[in-house]
């Protein structure tokens, strides 16, 4: 608002004006960018799941559409489990390719991401987005659930695709091991599954030495390194060697090549963090 206008418009009639204003121009934002699906996009100060910006939902969303068709094969008809569904940014561009055999379930501890969701979304039946109540110190500080024990509220062998995104850069190995392991549970043989996180090597170990990083792993927790001491979860990466292994484990083949990020200041990368895609195998 200009001087001349807060000179003229009475002080109690600024606010609602700002308001309305911020209403129109969300509106027109989302219209030229999504048009007849502009009433998914949530408002800014809702963004709380990722880049804050109209672009960077619309960016983000598509670019993982494209990870999910060109690197991990998905069919229209599949079943897809979304862990940290958030506000649905990469839910949306899903709206427009599975059909009415393939299905989508989102899981998230934020009751807001589960509250605009489960609004916008109502009228697609196969889009379901559920709240789980499991302890995080950023997103879920009233969580009654510990992720290192939580079981998924869902059958084994139920998803062709689980998928999740910057969900275990925010959680401690315990945590990481107990949720791979329900990952691997309910995942159908032969499914596949899309994991983004932060890969300690050689190559990013002597990067975030260098100062060339743009999160400075240091702190050591076990097989992982954490941006700060005291708030772990703020950002935590994980020995590449961890993770194989875990992997092996529970019966979920890595595909190679690990698709590694620019996270660490690589010169040559395909997202922003590191993409892991698996296959079960039994």
């Amino acid at each position: 608002m200009s001087t001349t206008l807060r000179k003229i418009i009475p002080g109690r009639l600024r606010s609602p004006m700002r308001a309305g204003w911020r209403g129109i121009e969300h509106r027109y934002q989302t219209w030229r960018l999504f048009r007849s699906k502009a009433g998914f996009v949530p408002p800014l100060n809702l963004m709380y799941d990722g880049p804050v910006g109209y672009r960077q939902f619309k960016e983000n969303g598509d670019e993982f559409l494209g990870y999910y068709l060109d690197i991990c094969d998905l069919k229209r008809n599949e079943s897809v489990l979304d862990l940290g569904s958030g506000t649905g940014r990469k839910t949306l561009p899903l709206l427009s390719y599975l059909n009415d055999e393939g299905n989508y379930l989102g899981l998230e501890i934020s009751d807001i991401g589960v509250d605009w969701c489960n609004e916008k979304y109502a009228a697609y039946p196969n889009f379901k987005f559920q709240k789980i109540d499991v302890y995080n110190q950023l997103y879920n500080p009233g969580g009654k659930e510990k992720a290192a024990e939580y079981k998924f509220p869902l059958p084994p062998e139920q998803f062709d695709f689980v998928v999740l995104n910057s969900v275990f850069t925010h959680m401690m190995p315990p945590e990481v091991e107990n949720y791979l392991s329900e990952i691997a549970r309910v995942l159908k043989k032969g499914g596949r599954t899309l994991i983004s996180s932060f890969l300690l090597n050689n190559e990013s170990r002597a990067l975030i030495q260098s100062g060339s990083s743009s999160i400075d792993l240091k702190h050591e927790f076990g097989p992982a390194r954490a941006k700060s001491r005291t708030e772990p979860e703020l950002a935590i990466g994980y020995n590449e060697g961890f993770v194989m292994q875990l992997y092996g484990k529970l019966g979920l083949e890595i595909q190679q090549p690990i698709r590694y990020g620019s996270w660490c200041g690589r010169e040559k990368f395909l997202s922003y963090q590191d993409l892991v895609v698996s296959i079960k195998t039994r």
